[in-house]
């Protein structure tokens, strides 16, 4: 269950991930199978090819990709999802679901 975006937030990382952009969103996140994160960021791009080869910049591996048309995307979680956002530089997202 996802929650702790907007409409807003939801419709501008899917307009991003249409045009080609690799585009980021986190929100809170509960999953009973994974208690340990609260926070998932999904990072997206409608072009598989560019999502691919964005991911392995950071070696994550093509399998890893949720094929859910039309927003493909990669799910970061724990201490991956904290590094690449900082380098990144989504610094936003970092102060705003990291910062106690």
């Amino acid at each position: 269950m996802a929650f702790g975006i907007d409409r807003h937030e939801l419709t501008e990382w899917k307009r991003k991930a249409q045009n080609h952009e690799i585009a980021f969103i986190t929100h809170y996140w509960i999953d009973e199978n994974n208690p340990e994160y609260t926070t998932v960021t999904k990072v997206g791009c409608e072009n598989l090819h560019l999502l691919k080869e964005w991911g392995s910049k950071y070696g994550l591996k093509p399998e890893w990709i949720h094929l859910r048309e039309p927003f493909p995307h990669f799910d970061l979680r724990g201490e991956w999802q904290v590094y690449i956002l900082k380098e990144e530089k989504k610094y936003n997202q970092l102060e705003r679901f990291f910062t106690p």
